[in-house]
């Protein structure tokens, strides 16, 4: 199976603190927290390492905290070329209720400035020879445009490389404008990207859904949470419903399905079966806090028990 890159252009520190119920503008006491290296590329290169991928790590990376992740790369094999910049990598703060409800408090991180950018170009065409998959992820930091963003995928495209890109509002514009191979949108974040009101009704996001690909995007997959996946591709649109789970914590869950289909595609499954084990890595994910695959068993079960069906579009967009 060939290397795959992932790219965290804006990692963090994340404090995840669990408690009873939120309690805005008053004092709140957490019940217990844990502190750990993150960002979406950097937990979606954890489930792949985790499933036995060849990954490897690259985006920005402050230089005064960088020990935590450096720790977790070594612990996970994979290859650390992150590009170290002076400064420090934000942390985050995720307070996980008892409900599993998740309020994120995601701060703007450090400033990149134009020679790091350029450094990084490099590094990243470089990369891009030894690796055909890259997954582009998470916010950017200041001093990176959208235009840059799109350079670069407009740049691994033309070198056949398949792009997935997984971002939001507008990153996520200036991503489809570039045409990636994959992006993962879920429901709120395709409305920003058409800049126009979306229900969450299936036949609406099929119709939506269908804009994109007919953009030239090869796969639209568009996450709804508990109501499934939706992934469209040549092949059409196909649905993927997870039984359901106890949730703990929704925290990495998207993360875990753009890993699962990265390693699913590049292994080379047909597409049901590599939709129904990201489906599954993503479901078991709600059900833990943290980012990784625990039992490989309990993905396996649980991968047999996603229920899957083609989905024909019924209405067009207005």
């Amino acid at each position: 199976m060939s290397a795959i890159l992932t790219v965290t252009f804006n990692p963090a520190l994340d404090m995840t603190g669990a408690l009873g119920v939120l309690q805005a503008g008053d004092v709140n006491l957490v019940q217990n927290y844990n502190l750990h290296p993150a960002g979406k590329g950097v937990n979606v290169a954890r489930v792949l390492s985790d499933l036995g991928a060849d990954v490897s790590v690259s985006g920005f990376l402050g230089a005064d905290n960088q020990d935590p992740f450096a720790h977790l790369f070594t612990e996970q094999g994979v290859h650390d070329h992150f590009l170290r910049v002076p400064g420090v990598s934000r942390t985050n703060v995720k307070l996980v209720e008892k409900d599993g409800r998740v309020t994120d408090l995601n701060f703007p991180g450090m400033a990149v400035e134009q020679t790091h950018i350029d450094a990084f170009t490099e590094a990243l065409l470089s990369l891009a020879d030894d690796h055909e998959w890259i997954v582009l992820a998470g916010s950017l930091p200041p001093g990176l445009s959208t235009v840059q963003l799109n350079t670069w995928i407009s740049s691994l495209s033309q070198k056949g490389k398949k792009v997935i890109v997984d971002t939001s509002q507008h990153a996520l514009r200036a991503a489809v404008d570039a045409v990636p191979w994959l992006i993962k949108p879920n429901e709120a974040e395709l409305a920003q990207c058409l800049n126009a009101p979306i229900t969450n009704e299936q036949a609406e996001l099929l119709a939506r859904g269908e804009q994109l690909f007919a953009q030239g995007i090869a796969n639209i997959v568009i996450s709804r949470g508990v109501d499934g996946v939706l992934w469209r591709d040549h092949q059409g649109w196909l649905k993927a419903v997870a039984p359901a789970q106890t949730v703990v914590s929704t925290v990495g869950a998207g993360d875990s399905l753009v890993a699962g289909l990265v390693w699913g595609c590049q292994a080379g499954l047909k597409k049901e079966a590599a939709l129904c084990r990201a489906v599954a890595l993503s479901a078991l994910a709600v059900t833990q806090v943290g980012v990784g695959v625990g039992d490989i068993e309990d993905v396996n079960q649980l991968t047999e028990q996603i229920s899957v069906s083609p989905v024909e579009l019924s209405v067009r967009a207005q």
